[in-house]
């Protein structure tokens, strides 16, 4: 069963009162880099098997820095840059303050009913939940089933994923909260996801350390009932 860290990227200036979007040259802040390099230390715990990131440089520039801690660690996960899990094409939204968007028609539909929002000149957001859900399916399935792997993306197209993981419908996708530089965790199994964490900020992830081979126990996919005793449990 594989395990997937997804990893939005540290603050940038535009973070917060500008939809970047896609705007070239959007780098991480100081505030951001101090970000990336606590998440990253954070993950060195985990002995990564690949780093998987968007293009636009505040992600590169956070998936380098755990690319580098792991390098510290004494391990050599290869980064891939993938094109899927590019942040969302706002189109004429792009650069534009939340102040301004607020008002136009489209933010009540991008609010109520993602589903069915397409933003001006640019993708539907259904689109972005297609693209994104079929990357790390791929790579899931790519880099095997005792991967434990980044990727390294956006906010909405985190959401996105966590969506359809809970298995919810895009609708509901408004109600997941995805910080900056936050680690969510999703197990992929034969039978279904598992969302292990979200929206995390801030916890010891050495609980996700695979155990050694000749301890391990059988592997199940199956959902514990009762709940189990958690991942911490010795």
């Amino acid at each position: 069963m594989s395990t997937l860290l997804l990893v939005r990227h540290g603050l940038t200036t535009m973070t917060g009162p500008v939809l970047a979007g896609r705007t070239p040259g959007v780098h991480l802040d100081e505030r951001g880099e101090k970000q990336a390099t606590a998440v990253a230390e954070r993950i060195a715990a985990l002995p990564l098997t690949a780093i998987v990131t968007s293009p636009l440089d505040r992600c590169v520039e956070t998936a380098a820095a755990i690319e580098a801690a792991q390098v510290a660690a004494g391990r050599a996960p290869a980064t891939h840059v993938d094109e899927r899990v590019i942040e969302c094409g706002y189109g004429d939204w792009t650069g534009r303050p939340f102040k301004e968007l607020v008002k136009e028609p489209l933010w009540k539909v991008v609010q109520g009913q993602p589903s069915a929002a397409r933003f001006p000149n640019g993708e539907a957001l259904t689109e972005v939940s297609s693209r994104a859900v079929a990357a790390v399916r791929d790579w899931d399935q790519q880099l095997g089933e005792d991967a434990i792997w980044v990727a390294c993306s956006h906010g909405d197209v985190i959401k996105a994923i966590l969506a359809d993981a809970l298995g919810l419908h895009l609708d509901q996708f408004q109600r997941i909260v995805v910080d900056p530089c936050s680690v969510s965790i999703v197990r992929y199994t034969d039978t279904r996801p598992y969302v292990l964490r979200s929206n995390d900020i801030g916890g010891d992830l050495t609980a996700f350390v695979p155990p050694k081979k000749r301890t391990r126990r059988t592997k199940s996919s199956d959902a514990t009932v009762g709940g189990g005793a958690g991942s911490g449990a010795v």
